[in-house]
């Protein structure tokens, strides 16, 4: 009687789960990660997730936020460059979560502490000096809002907010009236906002 021995690579072993795995060079880090049909951008990492990476430098002593993580690209890539400690992930879907936690382990990082949160509602920490967000589409823009509120709100002074999208106007308007200014990248048809946290207030509050 013979026997077949089948040798999967690791891509084959994840398609097997019904998974798929992607393997991409950013910021010259070899990184790896587990998806799902159901979690956004499955196939092939979004580019616009890495218009705004290509503009963020991270420090050692970053505290950086990964907000609507889906899979963990940019929290991850950050965990790599700066170490995990001070990472924080975040993202609605449970199945996010889970396979976010699957990918820290997948690339050493173990330490990115990923939360299962609406928004900023289940994350207790503040004083981020980075908050970055793919921000999900809506029609009234809710999300990018409340994003973009209370985003200000847990940075700490010199803090900044790097938001992308395909939208231009309105988000220019909003982060303008709560930070008082914004820089604005056009990469590959996406917009990358990136705005600093100068007062305690809104800036359409002062006085």
């Amino acid at each position: 009687m013979c026997y077949y021995i089948k040798n999967l690579s690791e891509e084959d072993a994840f398609e097997e789960k019904g998974e798929i795995l992607i393997t991409k060079k950013i910021k010259d880090v070899v990184l790896k990660f587990n998806t799902t049909p159901d979690l956004f951008s499955p196939d092939q990492i979004d580019n616009g997730t890495l218009a705004m990476l290509s503009v963020v430098d991270f420090a050692s002593e970053d505290k950086v936020l990964d907000l609507g993580c889906g899979y963990g690209v940019v929290g991850i890539t950050a965990a790599k460059l700066i170490g995990s400690q001070n990472v924080f992930m975040s993202d609605i879907q449970e199945k996010a979560v889970v396979i976010s936690r699957e990918n820290t382990k997948l690339n050493d990082v173990e330490g990115v502490k990923v939360i299962q949160s609406e928004g900023f509602a289940n994350i207790d920490e503040k004083d981020f000096s980075i908050i970055l967000s793919n921000t999900p589409y809506h029609a009234d823009f809710s999300v990018a809002k409340h994003f973009i509120e209370k985003g200000f709100n847990r940075l700490r002074i010199g803090g900044k907010l790097f938001m992308v999208t395909k939208r231009r106007e309105w988000y220019k308007n909003k982060i303008i009236a709560i930070f008082g200014g914004v820089k604005i990248y056009e990469i590959d048809g996406y917009f990358v906002f990136r705005a600093e946290k100068r007062d305690t207030r809104y800036a359409g509050f002062k006085r």
